[in-house]
C-alpha cells in the first residue's frame, strides 16, 4: 500500500477519534460521542445522530452492560453496512463479521466489552440519573479513551470498506 495513503488513513482515523473525544468532553454520553463524530458519513445531521444514540450511554441506559462507545460504533456500522432485507443472510453475515472484528479489536486493547468491567465497577445500583460531569468524573472514568478507541477503530473499518469497494 502507498505510504502516503496509509498516513492519510491514519490522520482521518485520528480526526474522528479527536472529534469523538471532544464530543464526550462536551458532556455527551459515549454512544452519542462516537455516533455524532460520524454524522457526516451517515448523511444525517448532528442532532439526529445524537438522538439515535442517546439511549445507549452508560452501557445502555446506565445499566453498565455493553460499552456505549462500542454501541455508538455499531450504530454507525449498521447505518453504513447494514441490511434491510431480512432474508439477506449474506449481508447479515458480513455485518456481523465486521461487528465482531471491531469488538475483538476493542477487547484486545481494553480488556472487556462491558462498561462495568471497563470502569472497574464492582457494584453500583442501577440508576437512571446521570452523574454530573465534573473534573472528578472525568478523572475517575476512562470513557474518553474508550470513545477515542471506538472512533479510531471504526474510522479504520470504514476506510477498509471504502478501499474494498474501489
Amino acid at each position: 500500500m502507498d505510504e502516503n495513503l496509509t498516513k492519510e488513513n491514519e490522520k482521518e482515523a485520528t480526526d474522528y477519534e479527536k472529534k469523538a473525544m471532544e464530543n464526550f468532553k462536551q458532556g455527551f454520553n459515549c454512544a452519542q460521542s462516537v455516533t455524532a463524530a460520524f454524522a457526516d458519513k451517515l448523511n444525517v445531521d448532528r442532532d439526529t445522530a445524537l438522538k439515535i444514540a442517546s439511549s445507549f450511554g452508560g452501557g445502555v441506559g446506565r445499566m453498565r452492560e455493553i460499552c456505549g462507545a462500542l454501541s455508538g460504533a455499531f450504530i454507525v456500522m449498521g447505518m453504513l453496512d447494514g441490511y434491510s432485507d431480512p432474508t439477506d443472510n449474506e449481508a447479515k453475515t458480513q455485518l456481523y463479521i465486521s461487528v465482531q472484528k471491531l469488538a475483538e479489536k476493542f477487547k484486545k486493547e481494553n480488556g472487556s466489552l462491558l462498561c462495568k468491567e471497563l470502569l472497574g465497577i464492582q457494584y453500583e445500583p442501577i440508576s437512571p440519573i446521570p452523574e454530573k460531569r465534573t473534573a472528578k468524573y472525568y478523572h475517575n472514568r476512562s470513557c474518553e479513551k474508550f470513545v477515542g478507541d471506538s472512533a479510531r477503530f471504526l474510522a479504520e473499518h470504514i476506510k477498509e470498506m471504502e478501499e474494498t469497494k474501489k
